[in-house]
């Protein structure tokens, strides 16, 4: 092979690792931010779809893993977009079910894709999306709801359904889909709360769905900073509707206490006894309102809990999960990305005092079941101190298999070097009897054609030797091109014969012999060998930058840690 094909290959290879380095330590940062569907499966919450800032509809898929510590200013996602078959929605509803309760379901949408389905399944175990196919008739296509899971099937009520100049139509109908059997069905609408979209819900202990909330007024506008509506209006909290699945109907609950002024966009989650509510926009009620409210289930009044740590901004339109002994809110709109995280953790664990904090810890099970809630209009990742050694064993290992490389790389090229000194000096020999040119050579006699021959088998013999004990193939120093050409290649006494020990004239060799072409090859080399350790040295570096700051971030945050 021509070396510079084999320089420009070796090239190439090296590219490739340095572009594998920098993948690994460039973490996936998401473009989705809200209207997305979060769904928690086997120690994992699955992001999928939504806008961005730009509100743009996007069809980003990834998720967290929940298994172990993190920390939501330094947050690892994994990305899945790239085995990601749905179109780009926003305002799905997704839930886990399926036949082992262990596969993603999700429903809905606004999509301007026509060719989207109804329905879509994600198996986690295979990491595949599919399309199931689904008995029963039921071609109405809604968004802005949430979905709830109980025993297999998916609650599916309210939300908006679209027009022809895609504005929504507000719906209160009860749709359910059995994730097992796969097949469609309706719930009971006698005595049903009138329409709304962006309303929060929950799974009740006894087993009943609570609908709070919401939205059914496309007029509406909210000012960003405040999240104020100025104009149109929200649903009332001072009622709440509940759904009994088995029975199949439904009551209203009349509500006390500090009740929330009208509000829609915010999510909901079960805590034990307690309906925990944070964020949405919201009527102005002529006095300081907050973002965090609880439902007392045994009473049915509202309150506002004892909270310490950083408060963080309202959102709206985000999702909320509960994992372990956490609220997990996820995305939103109503934040400054560059200031606040796109996590945030509540820690439930004391009723008297939830606490807001950066730090999830998964060591306490979770045993409450989880339910999301969110969707209106208008207009980072582990902790650091856990995710040190996983950061920085990534980087020791790309750094080990740069240099692995490098070596690797350098012992070729002195292999193939030295494949072509060899052939020289077979050549050389070869060819001495012939080079007399009125000067003293290796006669050309039966004698000397077997000693070559016995030089050339010694030659044979030992770089056999070398490779068969697994060693570098190094050839010994030949010659010096420029004043020695006519040294023998083995360490002998100079000028004696190899097999009877007689003095022999060394043969004059060509000075000009192929050496143009060596001069070249000496310089190709040169330049390959510059050009890759500036490569090495340059990627080192970067990788010891990483590394240090990875260190200085950790030890950073400790220090704010301890100062708390």
């Amino acid at each position: 092979m021509p070396k510079s094909y084999l320089v420009c290959f070796l090239l190439w290879i090296l590219l490739q690792i340095l572009i594998e380095v920098n993948c690994q330590t460039t973490p996936f940062k998401p473009s989705s931010l809200y209207r997305h569907t979060a769904t928690l499966i086997d120690n994992k919450l699955y992001i999928l779809g939504g806008n961005d800032l730009n509100t743009t509809i996007e069809k980003d898929f990834f998720y967290l893993d929940v298994s172990v510590p993190f920390n939501t200013q330094n947050l690892l996602w994994q990305d899945l977009s790239s085995i990601d078959i749905l179109p780009p929605h926003e305002d799905a509803t997704s839930v886990k079910g399926g036949p082992n309760n262990d596969t993603l379901f999700l429903y809905g949408g606004f999509t301007t894709d026509q060719t989207m389905a109804l329905v879509y399944i994600f198996n986690p175990q295979s990491n595949s999306w599919s399309i199931p196919k689904i008995t029963g008739v039921n071609t109405v296509r809604k968004d802005s709801l949430t979905g709830i899971n109980y025993n297999g099937k998916m609650y599916l009520w309210g939300g908006c359904s679209r027009d022809l100049n895609n504005n929504c139509v507000f719906e209160n109908d009860m749709l359910i889909l059995d994730t097992i059997n796969l097949s469609w069905g309706k719930g009971s609408l006698i005595n049903a709360p009138i329409p709304r979209a962006y309303h929060g819900t929950a799974l009740l202990p006894n087993n009943n769905i609570i609908y709070i909330g919401g939205f059914n007024d496309n007029t509406s506008h909210y000012i960003h900073k405040t999240l104020n509506i100025d104009n149109g209006s929200a649903l009332t909290l001072s009622e709440i509707y509940i759904y009994d699945i088995m029975n199949d109907n439904w009551s209203t609950k009349i509500t006390s206490g500090k009740i929330p002024s009208n509000r829609a966009g915010f999510s909901s989650i079960l805590d034990g006894q307690r309906i925990i509510i944070f964020g949405g926009v919201f009527i102005n009620p002529g006095y300081f309102d907050t973002t965090l409210y609880v439902l007392d289930l045994t009473n049915f009044n509202w309150y506002i809990p004892n909270i310490s740590g950083k408060i963080p901004s309202p959102r709206f339109r985000h999702q909320a999960n509960i994992i372990g002994k956490y609220m997990v809110i996820s995305f939103g709109e109503g934040y400054n990305r560059s200031i606040e995280n796109d996590i945030l953790l509540l820690d439930i664990s004391n009723n008297d005092e939830y606490v807001w904090t950066t730090t999830f810890d998964p060591a306490v099970p979770n045993n409450i079941v989880s339910t999301t809630s969110s969707p209106l209009s208008s207009s980072s990742n582990n902790n650091p101190s856990n995710n040190t050694p996983v950061v920085v064993g990534a980087i020791a290992g790309s750094l080990f298999g740069g240099i692995l490389l490098s070596f690797s790389v350098f012992f070729l090229y002195k292999w193939n070097k030295n494949k072509q000194n060899q052939k020289n000096v077979i050549k050389i020999y070869g060819n001495a009897g012939y080079n007399n040119n009125n000067q003293e050579g290796i006669p050309t006699s039966t004698e000397s054609n077997n000693e070559q021959k016995s030089m050339l088998t010694i030659l044979r013999n030992f770089i056999t030797n070398r490779t068969s004990r697994n060693e570098v193939m190094t050839i010994p120093a030949i010659i010096n091109r420029n004043s020695n050409q006519g040294q023998e290649i083995m360490q002998t006494p100079r000028y004696e014969n190899t097999t009877n020990h007689e003095p022999i004239n060394p043969a004059p060799v060509d000075r000009n012999y192929n050496q143009g072409q060596e001069d070249n090859d000496r310089l190709s080399l040169q330049i390959f060998k510059d050009e890759l350790l500036q490569a090495v040295k340059q990627e080192n570096q970067n990788l010891k930058n990483e590394i240090l700051q990875v260190v200085t971030k950790e030890n950073s945050d400790n220090i704010r840690n301890n100062e708390r």
